[in-house]
């Protein structure tokens, strides 16, 4: 398969691996949960790529749909590359706005995606997919590094919606009025998606008009243009009219079908008789909704100026937010890709659209979907979660009733806190609660979900994998931390292990030979530890790491 080449990227192609683990830091005024929760609603702010990397241990494989909106790079949006990668070249780069006259900005913009890619689709379920708006200044990367990450064979499509209604009248060329929504699957065989609810204009396509008991119908042509060769005979009228296939086309049934449809009357000449044999589809017995297509019709997926009008409404007249996508369009994704419980992530959250969306749908389906936002930007507080904050405990002066009233649900707000490093664990500086410690030590040992109520702090349980009990005897406090190892009394006052798994301990140090270890079924990892040290693709984790 060919592979984009561009400037930095010997330097990224790895950088997701050497982000360290950041803590997650509730602030609770700013949410609207009682109690702060990673298992809740979430707004998190801060680097999007951190962000991401401390969302693994709880996301890990959890997240059925990533809707996202990176910029676009058109020269004009004032983005800056921030990632601290370890190269005088991309050192060089940071903090510098990126714009038109910028001979490396798609390089830049290729260094800042890739990463982000990575790990986004170490977020994904089996059967999750990711969609990337996108225009046309960069489509044509974003597929190439797409097809790198999640694989050419995962391409499920090239969404085309119509972001406007009229032409741009200050185009130099050729009116854009089209921007792009790239798909991909995690895994293409386990990726399915769903029809899109037919709309009361639809269904008043389905008339009755001779009264039949079976309810409304719609005629379909009776010919196909696929070859058939007993699909050639002539059909006659109830007026004694003869109709052959149109030139080039064949009839889709033969003879004997022919006469079985027209015995049930599901023939139809029109209200004269006179018609071309038509076939009558009931609606009663059509599929529950249609099949997604190109959403080349603003009337069905929205246009940028009413998602302006949508923030404009909810923010008392004025539109905080530069460029919106309309909430018509991230219910669409979400009606393909999402089922009532499933998990919605958007890394590149700005206005909140992709949570107001998911809130709209909960509303009007009864489902439980959750959101998890990333933004950041410095108005995550006051545009992305006082969107949804107003959405939540509604807008009085919107038409929308539902908005009206409010869409309920809760959410909670996380700042990303500080890096989890080995040398903060060396030095005593910095030391992450146990909590926290816990939750990273487990996921980067055995690739699944950490479950904080699993803990028990007086045997140093944290939770049991497929193949592990495992345990962290550790204290954030120095001079605890001095005294503290694995001793024959620790082990043996462990919980027995439970059948067909062993014991991970991470401690400071043991007192035990490797003997005393076989004995009592335990695997030591001493800390303090590269907790970063995660391999490439967590999914395929079989054993703990237990690299020094």
């Amino acid at each position: 398969m060919p592979t984009l080449q561009f400037k930095g990227k010997v330097f990224v192609e790895n950088h997701h691996l050497a982000v360290p683990f950041h803590e997650l830091l509730p602030v609770r005024d700013k949410g609207l949960s009682e109690k702060a929760s990673l298992h809740d609603n979430l707004i998190v702010e801060g680097d999007n790529l951190a962000s991401l990397k401390a969302l693994l241990p709880t996301y890990h494989g959890k997240v059925k749909c990533i809707c996202i909106d990176p910029p676009y790079n058109t020269g004009n949006e004032g983005w800056a590359y921030n990632d601290n990668v370890n190269s005088p070249m991309m050192q060089d780069w940071l903090g510098k706005v990126v714009d038109r006259d910028d001979l490396t900005r798609h390089d830049k913009w290729c260094c800042m995606m890739l990463p982000r890619l990575k790990l986004l689709r170490e977020l994904l379920r089996d059967d999750g997919a990711i969609f990337v708006s996108i225009d046309d200044n960069e489509v044509h990367h974003l597929r190439s590094l797409m097809d790198e990450v999640f694989g050419e064979e995962n391409f499920v499509a090239n969404i085309v919606w119509q972001k406007r209604y009229v032409s741009n009248v200050t185009s130099g060329h050729i009116s854009d009025m089209h921007d792009h929504i790239v798909v991909y699957a995690r895994l293409k065989e386990f990726f399915g998606v769903h029809r899109i609810p037919r709309t009361d204009e639809q269904e008043a396509d389905y008339k009755n008009p001779d009264n039949d008991p079976r309810g409304p119908w719609r005629a379909q042509d009776l010919s196909a243009s696929k070859p058939y060769s007993a699909g050639t005979f002539t059909i006659t009228g109830p007026t004694g009219e003869k109709f052959d296939p149109p030139p080039k086309r064949y009839w889709r049934m033969n003879k004997q079908k022919y006469q079985e449809w027209l015995d049930d009357a599901r023939i139809t000449f029109g209200t004269s008789g006179r018609g071309r044999p038509m076939l009558k589809r009931f609606l009663a017995e059509a599929q529950p909704g249609l099949t997604p297509n190109t959403w080349w019709d603003y009337r069905f997926a929205g246009h940028n100026k009413e998602a302006t009008l949508e923030l404009k409404a909810l923010h008392g007249g004025t539109a905080p937010f530069d460029t919106p996508k309309p909430v018509r369009l991230f219910k669409r994704i979400l009606q393909v890709a999402t089922d009532p419980d499933s998990l919605v992530l958007d890394s590149f959250a700005g206005s909140g659209t992709t949570a107001h969306a998911v809130l709209a749908l909960n509303k009007e389906d009864g489902g439980n979907r959750k959101f998890i936002l990333v933004e950041c930007e410095g108005y995550a507080n006051t545009i992305t979660a006082e969107r949804i904050r107003r959405v939540i405990n509604g807008v009085p002066s919107v038409k929308d009733e539902n908005l009206k009233s409010g869409l309920g649900g809760s959410f909670s707000y996380f700042e990303l806190g500080r890096p989890m490093r080995q040398e903060s664990l060396l030095d005593g500086s910095n030391l992450p609660g146990y909590e926290k410690l816990a939750s990273y030590v487990f996921f980067t040992a055995t690739g699944e979900e950490f479950l904080p109520e699993h803990v028990r702090r007086d045997d140093w349980f944290i939770g049991s994998s497929r193949l592990y009990d495992v345990f962290l005897i550790y204290e954030p406090e120095v001079e605890t931390l001095k005294n503290m190892a694995l001793t024959l009394d620790m082990a043996r006052s462990l919980p027995s292990a439970q059948r067909n798994r062993k014991r991970l301990v991470f401690a400071p140090t043991k007192y035990l030979d490797r003997e005393f270890l076989h004995k009592y079924r335990i695997t030591f990892q001493q800390l303090p530890f590269q907790i970063y040290e995660a391999v490439d693709n967590l999914s395929a984790v079989s054993a703990p790491h237990t690299g020094p």
